[in-house]
Protein backbone atom coordinates (compact mmCIF):
# COMPACT_ATOMS: atom_id res chain seq x y z
CA UNK A 1 0.00 0.00 0.00
CA UNK A 2 1.14 3.82 -0.66
CA UNK A 3 2.86 5.31 1.95
CA UNK A 4 2.63 8.97 0.62
CA UNK A 5 -0.17 11.38 -0.03
CA UNK A 6 0.12 11.55 -3.29
CA UNK A 7 0.63 8.04 -3.83
CA UNK A 8 -2.58 7.34 -1.92
CA UNK A 9 -4.90 10.04 -4.32
CA UNK A 10 -2.83 8.22 -7.54
CA UNK A 11 -4.22 5.21 -6.20
CA UNK A 12 -7.37 6.05 -5.30
CA UNK A 13 -7.67 8.13 -9.01
CA UNK A 14 -6.69 4.57 -10.68
CA UNK A 15 -9.25 2.90 -8.81
CA UNK A 16 -11.56 5.26 -9.99
CA UNK A 17 -10.67 5.12 -13.53
CA UNK A 18 -10.62 1.56 -13.70
CA UNK A 19 -14.29 0.97 -12.54
CA UNK A 20 -14.96 3.66 -14.93
CA UNK A 21 -13.05 2.28 -17.95
CA UNK A 22 -14.60 -1.27 -17.03
CA UNK A 23 -18.29 0.03 -17.26
CA UNK A 24 -17.53 1.90 -20.75
CA UNK A 25 -16.73 -1.54 -21.71
CA UNK A 26 -19.29 -3.37 -20.56
CA UNK A 27 -21.39 -0.95 -22.49
CA UNK A 28 -19.57 -1.67 -25.69
CA UNK A 29 -20.51 -5.31 -25.45
CA UNK A 30 -23.88 -5.19 -24.57
CA UNK A 31 -24.41 -2.37 -27.54
CA UNK A 32 -22.62 -4.58 -30.08
CA UNK A 33 -24.70 -7.70 -28.67
CA UNK A 34 -27.69 -5.93 -29.62
CA UNK A 35 -26.80 -4.97 -32.84
CA UNK A 36 -25.59 -8.82 -33.93
CA UNK A 37 -28.95 -10.33 -32.07
CA UNK A 38 -31.18 -7.56 -34.30
CA UNK A 39 -29.58 -8.93 -37.14
CA UNK A 40 -29.36 -12.76 -36.85
CA UNK A 41 -33.42 -11.97 -35.78
CA UNK A 42 -33.71 -10.26 -39.59
CA UNK A 43 -34.63 -7.29 -38.29
CA UNK A 44 -33.32 -4.30 -40.52
CA UNK A 45 -34.93 -1.37 -38.28
CA UNK A 46 -33.62 -2.32 -35.01
CA UNK A 47 -30.11 -3.09 -36.30
CA UNK A 48 -30.10 -0.14 -37.74
CA UNK A 49 -31.23 2.02 -34.72
CA UNK A 50 -29.13 0.00 -32.50
CA UNK A 51 -26.07 0.71 -34.60
CA UNK A 52 -26.53 4.12 -34.13
CA UNK A 53 -26.67 3.44 -30.88
CA UNK A 54 -23.51 1.68 -30.90
CA UNK A 55 -21.26 3.74 -32.76
CA UNK A 56 -22.19 6.53 -30.46
CA UNK A 57 -21.02 4.22 -27.11
CA UNK A 58 -17.96 3.21 -29.11
CA UNK A 59 -17.09 6.90 -29.61
CA UNK A 60 -17.62 8.00 -26.70
CA UNK A 61 -15.04 5.15 -25.25
CA UNK A 62 -12.66 6.23 -27.76
CA UNK A 63 -13.37 10.08 -26.59
CA UNK A 64 -12.84 9.23 -22.77
CA UNK A 65 -9.63 6.88 -23.35
CA UNK A 66 -11.95 3.52 -22.92
CA UNK A 67 -10.46 1.81 -25.78
CA UNK A 68 -8.34 2.75 -28.37
CA UNK A 69 -10.02 4.59 -31.38
CA UNK A 70 -8.57 2.49 -34.00
CA UNK A 71 -10.30 -0.52 -32.30
CA UNK A 72 -13.32 1.68 -31.95
CA UNK A 73 -13.52 2.33 -35.90
CA UNK A 74 -12.66 -0.76 -36.91
CA UNK A 75 -16.08 -2.15 -34.79
CA UNK A 76 -18.45 0.76 -35.89
CA UNK A 77 -17.04 -0.26 -39.93
CA UNK A 78 -17.60 -4.17 -39.40
CA UNK A 79 -20.62 -3.51 -37.65
CA UNK A 80 -22.23 -1.25 -40.31
CA UNK A 81 -20.91 -3.53 -43.32
CA UNK A 82 -22.94 -6.54 -41.89
CA UNK A 83 -26.03 -4.42 -41.10
CA UNK A 84 -25.46 -2.89 -44.54
CA UNK A 85 -24.99 -6.66 -46.05
CA UNK A 86 -28.83 -7.66 -44.32
CA UNK A 87 -30.13 -4.45 -45.91
CA UNK A 88 -29.53 -5.74 -49.04
CA UNK A 89 -30.80 -8.97 -49.17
Amino acid sequence: MANHKSALKRHKQSLLRAARNRSNRTRIKNAVKAVRAAMSADNLASAQSNLALATSVLAKAATKGAIHWKKAARKVSRLAKAVNAIAKD
